[in-house]
């Protein structure tokens, strides 16, 4: 007999685990929704010509590639085997799993951009697929949860992608969390100013490992990057710059706008994060976590503008939440200039933070509220109409199925960790008295039927 076993790098989610999951999702749905954007669904697999060459080439190979149904290899020759992968590909696969949400999401807007209503705001909260190796906080299937905007280059949207995401983490209950803000052209500038401009991409790699390996290593790294010895002195200079993320904001753009005062670009980026912290004020939000951080280089290949990551403080996992501006969404659908921004939550990096941390409000996980236990079919008739009028009141309830031992009933509410239980036997099918028991403390009273809805009502919101 063949021992059941799943794929590595996904899993299975229990009732528990998937009503705290649910507990995030609609968390950050109703986030969405109050800001506004719209519900989008694309299929979970795409054309390999959708995907192919939008993520790089290591993100080529982290594509699952899906097998043309059928004979898939009835047309293959010793030829087409022998040329390799890359070119065998194509003959036996035409479609793969979704990659992200964004680029599904870009086709859609080519495929739909005379029905929509620009700017156009979408959500989108569904899994995706990468062929990656599996390790904490990393797997091979796992849910993103994106807000777009498109068709609009406003600042606003910026702004409003750190209020949504402050909302989002305080009322998921995560308080200690870090909004890393960078923008691209503030990179770019950095590279301008150390005569190395287009490089913005490995010097950001090698300056974010700084604290690791120090800074005589960091400038070795460069060299062998190809930086000249005069840039290597500029950069020298300019390192002061990568230190600068757990200074006051303002404090930040000023020391930005000093040292990169002869950079044009660089002076517009700095421009731009300047008006979103404004815009930020202007709505009267207070307190944000918001660090500007220089050496932030995620999305390089995309990212034109703004730059967003969020890292829970106080655990050892990766960046929860990150997003940024980008100039070239739908260009490789022959749709270029339209210019959007957008955020990305992951769903099961927030889950292991909120295990970890034990943020989950009790009632998270909670399943059935209350048990009905009838003792004989005559009990039946009195926990029918208790059991709708429950539902009614939105109190998740059950009753027992089978007429059996108390006992086992009892035991099977234990199990399910259920609150309390209504008993009805003879004697309270004759009194009207239902005898409900609080199978936490062991309590147990005598309610009328008539009021027993309004005492569990209450005990659940105690």
């Amino acid at each position: 007999m063949q021992k059941p076993t799943l794929p590595k790098g996904t899993r299975d989610f229990g009732p528990e685990q998937m009503r705290k999951r649910l507990f995030i999702f609609d968390t950050i749905r109703q986030t969405f929704q109050r800001f506004a954007f719209q519900p989008l669904e694309t299929p979970s697999m795409e054309n390999l010509s959708t995907l192919m060459g939008k993520y790089g080439d290591e993100g080529d190979q982290l594509l699952f590639k899906i097998l043309n149904s059928g004979d898939f290899a009835a047309n293959l020759t010793e030829l087409d085997v022998a040329q390799g992968s890359k070119k065998l590909t194509p003959k036996i696969s035409e479609k793969g799993l979704r990659y992200d949400l964004t680029v599904p999401f870009a086709r859609y807007v080519v495929m739909n951009r005379n029905a929509l209503t620009m700017p156009f705001k979408r959500y989108q909260m569904q899994p995706v697929w990468r062929a990656d190796r599996p390790q904490k906080g990393r797997y091979r299937e796992f849910y993103q949860c994106d807000a777009d905007v498109v068709g609009t280059d406003s600042l606003l949207c910026e702004a409003e992608i750190i209020l949504m995401i402050h909302e989002v983490f305080q009322n998921l209950g995560i308080q200690d969390f870090t909004l890393k803000i960078n923008n691209r052209k503030i990179l770019a500038g950095i590279a301008e100013m150390i005569g190395a401009p287009g490089q913005e991409g490995p010097l950001s790699v090698a300056i974010d490992k700084l604290d690791k390996i120090g800074k005589e290593k960091v400038l070795d790294e460069l060299r062998e990057r190809g930086f000249s010895e005069a840039s290597l002195v500029s950069i020298d200079e300019l390192l002061a710059l990568f230190s600068l993320q757990k200074l006051d904001p303002d404090n930040v753009l000023t020391i930005l706008e000093d040292k990169l005062r002869k950079s044009e670009i660089g002076q517009l980026g700095i421009g731009e994060l300047k008006e979103t912290l404004e815009l930020v004020q202007q709505y009267g939000f207070e307190n944000a976590r918001i660090d500007i951080d220089p050496t932030l280089a995620r999305g390089l290949s995309y990212y034109t503008g703004a730059i967003f990551e969020v890292k829970a403080n106080g655990v050892q996992i990766g960046s929860v939440s990150g997003g940024g501006r980008y100039d070239n969404l739908t260009s490789a659908f022959g749709m270029p200039g339209l210019s959007g921004v957008g955020i990305s939550f992951g769903v099961d990096r927030i889950y292991d933070v909120m295990d970890e941390l034990n943020l989950f409000p009790p009632n998270a996980g909670q399943g059935t509220q209350v048990l009905i236990v009838p003792f004989d079919a005559e009990a039946r008739t009195v926990a029918l109409p208790v059991l709708r009028q429950l539902r009614t009141a939105d109190i998740t309830a059950e009753m027992y199925p089978d007429i059996t031992k108390v006992k086992k009933m009892l035991d099977y509410a234990n199990a399910k960790q259920v609150p309390f239980v209504i008993l009805i036997g003879s004697e309270e099918v004759q009194t009207g008295e239902l005898s409900v028991k609080n199978m936490l403390t062991g309590e147990q009273h005598k309610i009328s039927a008539d009021k027993v809805v309004a005492f569990i009502v209450s005990a659940c919101k105690a």
